[in-house]
């Protein structure tokens, strides 16, 4: 089990603003692009997004389903990527004075990645995430902007 945590120096409302956009999947999850709308309202339970998963010169077709969602606090996502099986992957979304701190717990299920978990695939999966949370939170940092009442302004009302 590879789980990681970063400070995002946002709300969590921005977070979720972010999280919440099927579209941007692709800009901060490692080794994913093209990310685009593919089943239901992303991210119900049940939604999915599709996505290319690209591991060296190969090129996989992914996807994502959500799992399960309680907002504020979790999104519990099962991730498609193709001959790697699936991973299930959990996010913890707490509120941290003015920031957000993010806890991403991920672990392989089926497939090729969960017939070979080890702890040096934990260890590739905690490097892949200080990558991922970081690209998170730049993400948020940039669509979003702290907003005088402690709330979040996103996009061309940021200041």
């Amino acid at each position: 089990m590879a789980v990681r945590h970063h400070l995002i120096d946002r709300s969590p409302a921005a977070v979720w603003s972010v999280l919440e956009d099927g579209r941007l999947y692709g800009e901060w999850v490692v080794g994913t692009s093209d990310s685009h709308p593919e089943r239901g309202d992303w991210p119900e339970t049940g939604s999915s997004i599709a996505y290319h998963v690209h591991v060296g010169p190969k090129r996989f077709a992914g996807r994502t389903v959500v799992r399960h969602i309680d907002r504020p606090g979790t999104l519990e996502l099962e991730a498609e990527g193709g001959p790697w099986g699936t991973a299930r992957i959990a996010f913890d979304i707490r509120p941290w004075g003015e920031r957000t701190l993010v806890i991403v717990d991920e672990h392989p299920l089926r497939g090729l990645g969960g017939t070979l978990h080890n702890p040096l695939l934990d260890t590739l999966l905690q490097l892949r995430h200080r990558t991922m949370l970081a690209r998170l939170a730049r993400l948020v940092e940039r669509v979003t902007a702290p907003a005088a009442d402690g709330g979040t302004r996103t996009g061309s009302q940021a200041g």
